[in-house]
């Protein structure tokens, strides 16, 4: 399963708040990026429990004022099917 996570940060502590995701299981890539949200990430686990874990560490991490979830629907695109 993957999904993506837009996060949003106190303004000034990306660089920090991106490192301490990278060091999340299940991170899978993390971006500075620019516009209503501060942080991509990819997050790639076979267990749905342990994606809803990873989003709650995400959530946890100080500094994060907000995150929408994104998951993909396999067989719609991307690399998705190429997993099968």
């Amino acid at each position: 399963m993957i999904t993506y996570i837009l996060a949003t940060c106190i303004p000034g502590n990306e660089k920090e708040v991106i490192q301490k995701i990278k060091e999340i299981p299940n991170v899978v890539e993390v971006n500075g990026i620019m516009g209503k949200y501060d942080i991509f990430v990819k997050i790639q686990s076979g267990e749905v429990m342990k994606v809803d874990l990873t989003i709650s560490k995400i959530r946890s991490v100080p500094h994060v004022t907000s995150t929408v979830s994104i998951p993909a629907i396999y067989g719609q695109g991307g690399t998705i099917d190429d997993e099968k």
